[in-house]
């Protein structure tokens, strides 16, 4: 599945019409919140067909598309799911420790919506996909789309939804496009090791590091600025508005420098090598850390591992994610353990071994995600994998020596 987006462009009434579409999904999703919550037995059918009730009652809602009123009730049934599964996941968890269930992750009202979505009714492309028209009776009207990329390539039938989009800076279509991304190139025969870092944004197994740019830390004096700006302002005054849309688009550029920087990075590493092996690090447990939380965030290491396995199937090639697990502090060369505190940047063993802090956890990673290849269905576990499947292998080895003489 491709998301292609464009920037809209249309009058100051066509924007407002857009603002009361995704005001009418906020109410429709908050509505089937409250209707699931009177009524906990309902299921994902009862939901959409609550919408028809609600379409009745409140003629704003009726003026919105059926499916796209769907879709707002979809969204409330996607929170209900995620709590469900939280319950029953925390259920089990909590049952071994015998410990009072809470209710973890319980949907909420939204409070700050910025989509509607259309499926497949309710709009049309028109003047060689270049226009998209909304034909329900929320009047939004016809909409020129500003971007680079080509609908005409894809047939009508994979375009199966479209997104409205409110941001800082503007207003977007999204199309969910069907389609089997797959490029080829040639093999390269290399394999790598990533050890991603604050001080580098990662350093591989060859020794190469990647400089961190801290995009945040950068933006910090802007943001600040924008920040006082917001607070100088009378609330509920337009200029207040305005000094919350410039701050907003700070914010927004910052979180497009480090979308494309990870895409960009991800994508050379993907196609310069055969094999990636990363840490399966679980960031939403680091950034508990408040000294390092947000050079943590800023980082954007999950967003870096997200683009790097999206490519790896792209491109065809193998991404291994390995536990991280005493990966700085075992000695690359001899497996010994080093201790040393985060602010020791040289590994030194007894060995004779020197390396990077960073290279030296790069190597190790390169060594438990190759210890992997070629075990189906086997998490990254390095050594222990290694040794159980050889045990398996020469268990039945012997097994079958003992039934044939011949072996």
């Amino acid at each position: 599945m491709l998301i292609l987006e464009f920037k809209v462009k249309g009058k100051p009434a066509q924007y407002s019409a857009i603002d009361e579409a995704i005001r009418t999904t906020q109410f429709i999703r908050n509505k089937s919140i409250r209707y699931w919550m009177d009524n906990p037995n309902v299921t994902k059918y009862d939901l959409n067909k609550q919408c028809a009730v609600l379409a009745k009652e409140f003629p704003f809602a009726n003026d919105l598309n059926s499916q796209a009123r769907q879709s707002a009730a979809e969204r409330a049934w996607s929170a209900i799911s995620r709590f469900y599964e939280d319950v029953r996941l925390s259920a089990h968890v909590e049952a071994c420790k015998k410990k009072v269930l809470g209710k973890k992750g319980y949907p909420k009202f939204q409070k700050n919506c910025r989509s509607v979505e259309y499926k497949t009714t309710g709009w049309k492309l028109e003047d060689n996909r270049k226009y998209i028209v909304f034909t329900d009776k929320n009047k939004i009207g016809r909409l020129k789309l500003l971007g680079s990329r080509d609908l005409n390539f894809y047939q009508p039938e994979q375009i199966k939804r479209v997104r409205l989009v409110r941001r800082a800076d503007g207003y977007y279509a999204q199309f969910p496009v069907s389609v089997d991304r797959q490029e080829s190139v040639m093999p390269s025969g290399k394999a790598i090791g990533l050890d991603v870092g604050l001080k580098e944004f990662y350093t591989d197994s060859n020794g190469f590091a990647v400089e961190n740019p801290r995009f945040l830390r950068k933006g910090e004096q802007r943001l600040k600025r924008a920040h006082r700006l917001v607070s100088r302002k009378q609330k509920g005054g337009h200029n207040r508005r305005k000094a919350i849309n410039k701050l907003g688009r700070v914010h927004l550029k910052i979180s497009r420098q480090r979308k494309d920087h990870a895409v960009n990075l991800a994508r050379c590493v993907i196609s310069s090598n055969d094999v990636v092996a990363y840490e399966d690090l679980r960031v939403k447990n680091l950034v508990k850390n408040h000294c390092l939380a947000k050079s943590i965030n800023d980082a954007s290491w999950y967003q870096f591992r997200v683009w790097l396995e999206y490519f790896g199937k792209v491109f065809g090639k193998i991404t291994i994610a390995v536990p991280p697990h005493y990966t700085s502090q075992n000695c690359s060369a001899c497996g010994q353990t080093v201790q040393k505190s985060l602010s020791v940047r040289t590994h030194v063993c007894e060995c004779g071994c020197e390396l990077d802090r960073d290279h030296n956890a790069a190597i190790n990673i390169l060594r438990l995600g190759l210890s992997t290849v070629g075990h189906t269905g086997m998490y990254a576990l390095g050594d222990l994998t290694t040794t159980l499947a050889e045990s398996v292998l020469s268990g039945q080895v012997e097994s079958l020596s003992k039934e044939s003489p011949r072996l």
